[in-house]
């Protein structure tokens, strides 16, 4: 576990932020103003990319939307090929119009020129990203020598917080603090929205050019062969692409479960009354089989023991909220208090919402709202 957890301090930027905001207590924000000016360059690395984990969300729509339109235009090609046999008598008045037809398809090939142009400089704009965030990850080097002098710190703390469980006064100003924090989350997600918003005026510059595309389809039935061959590399394309929306939604799953371990504590004991202390991944054995569980913690609710169990998914949908409910009850007989079931996650399907309810479990999105 110690290997694992260094590893991912030296590999994963977005893991490092949160280890940073977990240790960093209110004793330790007078640090000297240079290192406050050094976090605030880390907190925008980390927006970045949860930017890009929201604008992925919406790309996978995007391109289930886009399969759909292929399936379509195979049904398509499907009559057309119906039709071959009746055009062939009107194969001398379609001459011309072939003519036309190659005329057209150089325009549209001088605009697939124009479009690769874009895409190089896109890639090339990705390129200085990423020389952008190795001098961010040198620039966080930097960090992880003050990160060791925290942990000493927070070795301290964790000395005072037996004592802190007396002064039960203390807690309202604590979760004072947790509430601003809660908004600075509520900021970033605001942020997100906004730049989803704009990848998708850039999706629906792209569906009116597949708009274009098929009205050229319709005009080139008798290039059915050619048309097909185009599809089949379409379809590869479609695949790759794919392949890597998993990787990236892996990468956008895992910081979304720091964001979960961050935000869920405080809402419990705001809106439920459950005073849970960290948050963490738990496996269990289930009939023979390994089971792994997002979020798991012990805790209290008006003195009786309980125990938090959830998920983390980027979009909650009801046939979620039940598979969370079930596994929880599989589970009970190996839990030391009632099982609180909890789904954290960006977007909430309204029926979700619904299931829980009936259920009794609890849904929260990444801003902290039902």
């Amino acid at each position: 576990m110690r290997e694992e957890f260094l590893e991912l301090l030296r590999t994963d930027q977005a893991f490092r932020d949160e280890v940073r905001r977990y240790v960093l207590t209110e004793e330790l924000l007078a640090l000297p103003v240079e290192f406050g000016r050094l976090m605030v360059v880390v907190g925008e690395a980390v927006t970045l990319l949860r930017r890009l984990a929201d604008a992925q969300v919406r790309l996978e729509e995007r391109v289930g939307r886009l399969e759909e339109a292929m399936a379509r235009l195979a049904e398509a090609q499907a009559r057309t090929e119906e039709r071959v046999g009746r055009l062939e008598e009107r194969v001398g008045r379609l001459e011309e119009a072939m003519a036309r037809l190659a005329e057209a398809q150089a325009r549209t090939e001088e605009r697939v020129g124009r479009l690769e142009e874009r895409v190089g400089r896109l890639e090339e704009a990705m390129a200085r990203l990423a020389e952008a965030q190795a001098r961010t990850e040198e620039r966080v080097g930097r960090l992880e020598e003050v990160v060791a002098q925290l942990v000493e710190a927070q070795a301290r703390m964790e000395e005072r917080v037996g004592r802190l469980e007396e002064a039960v006064a203390q807690l309202a100003e604590a979760q004072a603090r947790t509430g601003e924090r809660v908004g600075r989350l509520e900021e970033a997600v605001a942020q997100l929205v906004e730049a989803q918003a704009r990848m998708e005026e850039r999706v629906g510059r792209l569906e009116e050019v597949v708009a274009q595309l098929a009205e050229a389809q319709a005009r080139t039935e008798a290039r059915v062969e050619e048309l097909a061959k185009a599809q089949i590399s379409m379809q590869e394309a479609v695949r790759a692409l794919a392949q890597q929306v998993g990787r990236l939604s892996e990468a956008v799953g895992f910081t979304l479960e720091d964001l979960a371990r961050e935000v869920t504590p405080a809402y419990l004991a705001q809106h439920y009354g459950i005073q849970v202390g960290e948050l963490e991944r738990r496996f269990f054995t289930l009939d023979g089989e390994e089971v792994e569980v997002d979020l798991y913690g012990e805790g209290w609710r008006e003195g009786e023991p309980v125990v938090v169990i959830g998920e983390v998914r980027s979009r909650i949908h009801g046939r979620d909220v039940e598979a969370a409910v079930r596994r929880a009850q599989e589970l009970k007989a190996q839990l030391i208090g009632a099982p609180i079931v909890v789904l954290f996650g960006f977007v909430i399907h309204p029926l979700a919402k619904e299931v829980a309810k009936r259920l009794g479990a609890i849904v929260i999105s990444s801003s902290g709202r039902l």
